[in-house]
């Protein structure tokens, strides 16, 4: 069997809280790796998949790697040798951490890395984006494009693929703790109000852009008063257990911000230095621990590389 590329992509947490759908930074881990290698005479295949105990589909079509990949094939009218994917799932599914963005990332990327570039690694986003909406059901970028790029994103326009990195203070440490439940993005999204009250969009408008600000400014205060979110956090935080309790400790050893990642029912915790978030884990890990809650933790601070190769 031929070595071929391996390809890393990290998970993420998108939303960030305060912007549904247009923020999200990456972690050091966990993520997926994927390795593409030709083989065969033709075609996009799955040739194996460890990790992730039967729940992934060997069929291109219904694989968000495959799906990302393929885009990637057709869009260069691919006539060559045959590839195969092999998927090594690192990460849990339905966690709110961007397991299917990851997938889609590292396998777009792979196959891009396996013929020689045919396009610059921000040119994947579109495909990788099409790659997680298989799973999602929707077309957005606050789980692609920080795993595919890191760093901390910010989505002016999911549609014309509008991107941009924002500045990060020095030191910002991040403490994410997954409950070993499942919440599927799909659900979450539909259960979702269609509507908001002016007063929840002023003051959520005011949250995102203090935060925002704070980053570029390396002002602290600021983005400990703007971490909050008063529109997503209410609907789905009754999902997750001890979600009050967990973030009320959070809170009080010192973390910036604590809420949902993604659609949950992971938590994460903004914190300011390393010291910090290592309270701020011993914390969280007790309250699940003595709660009985099977639970992993990560502590990681914002990962700029983004998806790499081996």
């Amino acid at each position: 069997m031929r070595t071929g590329i391996k390809v890393f992509a990290p998970a993420t947490v998108a939303n960030v809280g305060v912007g549904f759908d247009i923020l999200g930074f990456a972690l050091n881990e966990p993520g997926d790796e994927i390795v593409a290698r030709f083989e065969g005479e033709s075609g996009l295949k799955i040739g194996k998949i460890t990790g992730a105990k039967g729940k992934l589909p060997y069929e291109i079509e219904k694989n968000t790697a495959g799906v990302a990949a393929q885009a990637l094939l057709d869009a260069i009218d691919y006539k060559g040798e045959g590839i195969s994917l092999e998927i090594r799932k690192k990460m849990p599914f339905s966690s709110g951490l961007g397991s299917s963005a990851a997938s889609a990332v590292a396998g777009v990327m792979a196959v891009n890395e396996l013929l020689k570039r045919p396009f610059e690694k921000r040119d994947l986003l579109h495909f990788a984006a099409l790659g997680e909406s298989i799973a999602s059901g929707s077309y957005h970028l606050d789980n692609v494009a920080p795993s595919l790029l890191g760093g901390m994103i910010l989505i002016r326009d999911s549609k014309s693929l509008d991107v941009h990195r924002i500045h990060t203070p020095r030191g910002l440490h991040v403490v994410v703790v997954y409950p070993e439940v499942s919440i599927h993005t799909k659900d979450a999204r539909s259960m979702l109000k269609e509507t908001i009250s002016l007063n929840q969009h002023i003051k959520q408008s005011g949250n995102l852009a203090g935060f925002i600000t704070g980053l570029f400014t390396s002002d602290i205060d600021l983005i400990k008063r703007s971490l909050q979110d008063v529109i997503i956090e209410d609907q789905r935080s009754h999902l997750i257990p001890n979600f009050k309790e967990i973030q009320s400790a959070a809170m009080k050893n010192g973390a910036l911000g604590c809420t949902i990642s993604g659609a949950g029912p992971s938590i994460f915790a903004l914190c300011q230095s390393t010291f910090i978030a290592k309270n701020v884990e011993d914390a969280l890990s007790n309250i699940y621990s003595e709660s009985k809650v099977n639970f992993k933790i990560y502590s990681s601070p914002i990962n700029n590389d983004g998806a790499i190769k081996f």
